[in-house]
Parts: C-alpha cells; structure tokens; sequence
C-alpha cells in the first residue's frame, strides 16, 4: 500500500514538471517585451526580438532627459513640442503619425482618429490613439486624448491589455475622467502618463486622483512580460521615469 502511494506521488510530481515544463516554453514560445517610461507620454516597448518603439517623444523644455535609445519605430499623437521631438532621438527611425494601419518591422500599428480636447479639435486640434501588438502583447497609447471614447472609438481599438493613459488634466483628460476611460477599455494593466512629477515643467496634476477607486496598484522602474504572465486582476503600474 505504502509503495503505491509512493507511486502515485511520484506520478503526479512528474505531471506537475510537465505542466510546469509546458508553460515555460509557451511563455518562451511567445518571448518577453519590456516597458520603460522615460516621463510626460514617452515610452521604450522593447520586443523580445530587440526591436524597439517609442511613443511620444518631448522636447529639453518637458524637464526630463532626452532619452538616449535608438529606436527602429517612434510614434508620433500629435503635432505639439512635448509629443513630437523625434529630431532629437538617435539613429533615423520609422515614424507613424496618422490614422490607418502601417507595418513596420512586422508590428502592425493602428491610428485611431480622436481629438486633444472636448471641442472636437476647436481648442487644440486632433489626436491619434495608437493600437499595436508586440509578444502577444496588444498596448493602447491615448496621446493627449482629451474626451471619453466614443462607442465607434472603443470598437476600432478592441481589445488592450496595456493601457498607457493621460491623467494630469488642463490639457488632456484629468483624473476622474481617466478612470471611466479605463472602465470603458478595461485593460489588465494601466500605465498611467502625463502628470505632474518634481521633473515636469507642465502645469498639470499628479496622479492621485486617478488612483482613487483602484484597489490594486503597484510600483516599477520597468515591466517585463508577455501574454501570459499580465496580471488576472486589473492593475494600475505607477512607473519610475528614467533618469
């Protein structure tokens, strides 16, 4: 009886491994992304493969450093100072700053028509939301959105997994509003961008607002993932900017 027993545990651990064996190289299968925030709405999307995106990029005036990455892909929500400083990146990347698909590098990104106020553009003019897919991965970037989404909006960017969101306000959707965006788009993780942090020049507010309602939330200087290992509750990471 006792042998037996000694079977069947062995039996189950060896399953066990397997599983756990299975897994492993379905995570490694679909390879690993990283996210760094370098302030303000400018993000490094690095995929496993090393190809490399960045969104948004300022100028010196935002108070942050310039970042210092050469990137392959740099998309581009709007026309202002603080969004489009592509000039001032290395090397000669691909921009994608229109609405539509393009693919570059074997990434397909979607530009979603949306506006930087609640005007329909009258105060400050047009904003593209970029969707796009990397390990598996699928991000929303809202530039400077400045209004909730439309049902159409919603429809055209589908499903996200990583929510990159403006919560500071005066120019772009503030706190409150930022929260009924997420709850319209229901991401498994909310990068929150453009507030007011002790680097930032900008008239804007911090974040707190925003956090209130979300009871999980944690602290990174980067994100290191894919598809399945994204968290099973919706979570809110506040990032550490690249100094």
């Amino acid at each position: 009886m006792r042998r037996k027993i000694l079977l069947l545990l062995l039996f189950a651990a060896v399953i066990g491994f397997g599983f756990l064996l299975a897994a492993k190289l379905e995570m490694e299968k679909e390879g690993v992304m990283r996210i760094k925030w370098f302030g303000h709405a400018c993000f490094l999307v690095e995929a496993e493969d090393g190809t490399k995106v960045i969104t948004d990029p300022f100028d010196e005036s935002i108070g942050y450093p310039i970042p210092k990455e050469k990137p392959d892909v740099v998309t581009v929500s709007h026309s202002h100072f603080d969004h489009n400083a592509v000039d001032l990146l290395q090397g000669s990347p691909e921009v994608v700053k229109d609405v539509g698909e393009k693919e570059i590098k074997g990434i397909i990104f979607k530009g979603v028509r949306s506006f930087h106020d609640k005007s329909k553009g009258a105060q400050r003019g047009s904003n593209i939301i970029f969707v796009f897919a990397i390990n598996g991965v699928r991000l929303c970037h809202l530039g400077d959105l400045g209004h909730l989404l439309s049902v159409d909006q919603q429809k055209e960017i589908g499903e996200v997994d990583v929510l990159f969101i403006p919560v500071g306000g005066t120019y772009t959707i503030d706190g409150r509003e930022a929260r009924e965006v997420s709850r319209q788009l229901n991401p498994r993780l909310i990068i929150p961008m453009h507030y007011k942090t002790e680097a930032c020049n900008i008239g804007i507010d911090s974040c707190e607002e925003f956090l209130k309602g979300f009871t999980k939330v944690e602290k990174k200087a980067e994100w290191q993932g894919n598809k399945e290992s994204l968290p099973s509750e919706q979570t809110v990471l506040i990032m550490e900017y690249a100094k």
